[in-house]
């Protein structure tokens, strides 16, 4: 098969487009034909070995998380799948014409979502559900500010806290304000306004896709007692806060979580901006877009021109 081969950390281009061999499902896995992929945050720091001491890579490898396909066959104790089937889900080695993937962690596309744009919703959306669910567990009438809602796993977190009645603050950049007024969240407000910052309310949690400065100083706005839970990592001034409860979220896969996020992506209640799709040959310009930052979700596709 054709794959993104990696042999030495670097920047995009160490992105190869070479001939890879091909994967064989063994027990309760599938092997899916890739009709697409996304490229993540998680992509990048992989392909530059930032990860390197979380995610290794053995070298020569292939990276990427999101997939969509078909399946082509079936490993030993597989259930409930056929060949043919369009699945989507949280893989590993996704870049690429063919790919093994747990059959616990992909779920059939929903009738009607288009196979190409599934590819880009697995993690930005079960990362941003579980940032919710799982790491601020905000509850109906309760505050919660969510930073980077501009981005996939922000609209999608923002989506959740209002699936479950809170109070929802999108935290944005100012260029950011006009964009976000679209995104669903009962306040909108700039973060890197220190005023505006300064006017928020005691808030029940944060979810926080962004960290750095931006996380040090909403710190500061949560009540005791509250969250500040994370995709990004806790913020350095965490120990000054003995007693804000700081929550590290990774996503974990979830097909339930999955097919709920697609359907309402489906039905227009979630939006996720997707941004340019590119042959799967070009990775390195994706890669190299998304570095510059703004790009949207950039999908590869395996079979474009």
């Amino acid at each position: 098969m054709k794959a993104i081969v990696i042999r030495e950390y670097g920047g995009p281009e160490v992105l190869r487009f070479e001939d890879f061999p091909d994967p064989v499902p063994g027990e309760g896995e599938l092997l899916v034909r890739v009709i697409a992929t996304s490229i993540n945050p998680i992509d990048l720091m992989r392909r530059s070995g930032a990860a390197e001491d979380i995610f290794p890579l053995k070298v020569p490898g292939v990276i990427g998380v999101d997939v969509s396909g078909t399946v082509s066959a079936l490993g030993p104790g597989v259930r409930g799948f056929s060949v043919g089937d369009r699945v989507f889900g949280m893989a590993d080695k996704t870049y690429a014409e063919l790919c093994v993937v747990q059959a616990a962690t992909v779920a059939k596309i929903p009738d009607g979502l288009d196979a190409v744009d599934a590819a880009a919703l697995p993690l930005v959306s079960t990362t941003g559900n579980q940032l919710i669910t799982v790491g601020t567990d905000i509850r109906s009438g309760q505050t919660v500010l969510v930073t980077g809602a501009a981005g996939g796993v922000g609209r999608s977190a923002v989506f959740t806290a209002k699936e479950r009645s809170a109070n929802v603050i999108a935290g944005v950049l100012k260029k950011q304000l006009q964009q976000a007024a679209s995104i669903g969240a009962d306040q909108v407000v700039a973060t890197d306004d220190d005023a505006a910052i300064a006017r928020l309310p005691p808030l029940d949690a944060v979810a926080d896709t962004v960290n750095g400065k931006t996380a040090e100083t909403l710190l500061s706005k949560v009540k005791k007692g509250g969250v500040f839970a994370s995709v990004r990592g806790g913020p350095q001034n965490a120990k000054d806060y003995p007693d804000v409860k700081v929550v590290p979220v990774y996503a974990q896969p979830d097909t339930k979580v999955l097919v709920h996020m697609a359907q309402a992506i489906k039905g227009r209640r979630l939006v996720i901006p997707l941004g340019t799709k590119l042959p799967l040959k070009d990775a390195d310009k994706g890669h190299a877009a998304v570095t510059k930052g703004g790009a949207g979700k950039v999908i590869l596709v395996i079979n474009a021109k």
